[in-house]
């Protein structure tokens, strides 16, 4: 049950959004997720290993947006809690961590556990989280186990589904007895300093990771998710240890005192839009990225607003490739012209941004439909890798200086797949626009001349004077000041 929540985005965030049409349930959690580099991959590769029964009742990952309506959050309740209720010897969730419910529990992980230790009190429940997780005391008193992603872009996703299996079934085996404790640290970190390859979180991220040995079964280290306004948003830890708390609670706090100590090295600085594009403008060799890091759905970005593409075009930038922008408005007028049409469209700006004052601002463009697609492609990069990601009908529209992949559907750009599968070649590109944060890196990265961050218009800016928190715990850094 994956979704990462931000509070302050206009996206709703139904049943459906949590697959191509929906969650996968009963048996097609075995057929889609098998072989997949997930947690739920990997629980089911050590499930299968043990020659147990397993169940799998749901699975549905959804793009973060706004809350989860209530009714897909309580259906996904109500799938799991039944199969907990008719019997079993252990539970394991792959969770993200920072789920809000519209008009329900701000702790939507939190209170799902505590429908599950209701239900049965021992009940061994081990969890995988995002290393983005608001990890709350709810969490952490309602499971035996959590181990989090210690990258970032997330690519140990399997080895850490892996490391919470491996332990909650040497604990079914009566081998281990976990203990577990979790402190967090009032600091609000922005997301583009959570790159876990350099700078503070890879000193925080790293703390963690060298303190696995020994009776220390599992050590996780939490930037968390800063939009998602709840008490409990911020950096965290977690320590599962064989048996030892005191031995828990020493390796949590230096876990989060290195956290505190470098705060200052989590909060990012942008400089201007136009002095970004500038800077582009001045690299002769392709392709440069432009990482328009303020409307980027894999923080609940509404992926469609064009400030960054704008600007582009207006400083007369040429070859962009661009994508994906989400307006099924203009794919649909594409798909009726037809392949080789010219059409002239209001591209993106389709929806308001009521959290930061913003109206949506379509750009008018014209140009010829070069392809249309179902959107299906397969990745093959380190992330979610062998999962089939679903983008919804998809179409190209190739102006005179840039071909723009348009779909159906949000899209993060973090395989090669969301250009290669409409026919684009991203590596003959002197510039390519991605509305991502960090997912960008592992597969864009190494094709890159240069990597420049555009402070355009968005719910996932990281200029934290544009949201209004109400609850989030105070103080808390950098909201406020700590002498």
């Amino acid at each position: 049950m994956e979704h990462e929540t931000n509070t302050f985005s206009p996206v709703p965030t139904p049943w459906d959004s949590f697959g191509p049409d929906g969650p996968f349930i009963g048996k097609e959690v075995v057929s889609a997720m098998t072989g997949t580099k997930t947690p739920i991959g990997a629980f089911l590769d050590i499930a299968n290993k043990e020659r147990a029964e397993c169940v799998t009742p749901v699975s549905g990952l959804a793009l973060p947006s706004g809350p989860v309506d209530m009714q897909a959050y309580e259906r996904f309740c109500d799938l799991i809690c039944a199969e907990v209720i008719k019997g079993c010897d252990a539970v394991f969730l792959d969770l993200h961590g920072a789920m809000v419910v519209k008009n329900g529990p701000l702790d939507g992980e939190g209170v799902l556990l505590k429908k599950l230790r209701d239900i049965n009190p021992t009940l061994p429940i081990a969890v995988s989280l995002d290393l983005h997780a608001n990890v709350t005391p709810l969490m952490v008193n309602n499971c035996s186990v959590i181990s989090g992603y210690k990258t970032y872009p997330h690519i140990d996703m399997y080895e850490t589904g892996q490391l919470a299996g491996s332990i909650l079934i040497e604990y079914l085996k009566g081998r281990l007895d976990p203990v577990m404790v979790w402190q967090n640290t009032p600091i609000l970190a922005h997301t583009l300093k959570m790159d876990t390859q350099k700078g503070a979180m890879k000193d925080f991220a790293m703390c963690a990771k060298k303190a696995e040995r020994g009776n220390v079964l599992s050590a996780s280290a939490f930037g968390g998710f800063p939009m998602a306004d709840i008490h409990d948003a911020g950096m965290s830890a977690v320590v599962v240890t064989n048996g030892d708390k005191q031995l828990a609670e020493r390796t949590c706090e230096n876990i989060i005192q290195t956290a505190w100590e470098k705060r200052e090295d989590f909060i990012w600085t942008d400089i201007p839009l136009v002095d970004a594009i500038r800077s582009a403008k001045k690299i002769n060799k392709g392709p440069v990225l432009l990482v328009d890091h303020a409307d980027n759905c894999a923080s609940g970005g509404t992926q469609d607003t064009m400030h960054v593409l704008k600007e582009a075009l207006n400083q007369g930038l040429t070859n962009i490739g661009v994508g994906p922008i989400k307006d099924p408005v203009s794919v649909e007028i594409m798909t009726k012209a037809g392949i080789g049409a010219t059409v002239s469209i209001d591209l993106g700006g389709k929806l308001n941004m009521p959290a930061i004052g913003k109206l949506g601002e379509p750009l008018k463009l014209s140009g010829v439909v070069k392809a249309i697609t179902d959107g299906k492609y397969i990745v093959s990069g380190p992330q979610f890798t062998g999962m089939t990601m679903h983008m919804g009908k998809t179409v190209v529209l190739k102006t005179q200086h840039a071909e723009i992949v348009v779909t159906e559907k949000l899209q993060e750009p973090l395989d090669v797949g969301v250009f290669s599968s409409v026919g684009i070649d991203p590596t003959k590109k002197d510039y390519l626009l991605l509305k991502s944060r960090m997912y960008f890196q592992p597969v864009f990265s190494p094709m890159a001349t240069d990597i420049i961050y555009c402070n355009g218009v968005g719910v996932t800016s990281s200029d934290w004077t544009l949201f209004k928190y109400q609850n989030v715990r105070r103080p808390i850094y950098p909201l406020d000041r700590f002498d």
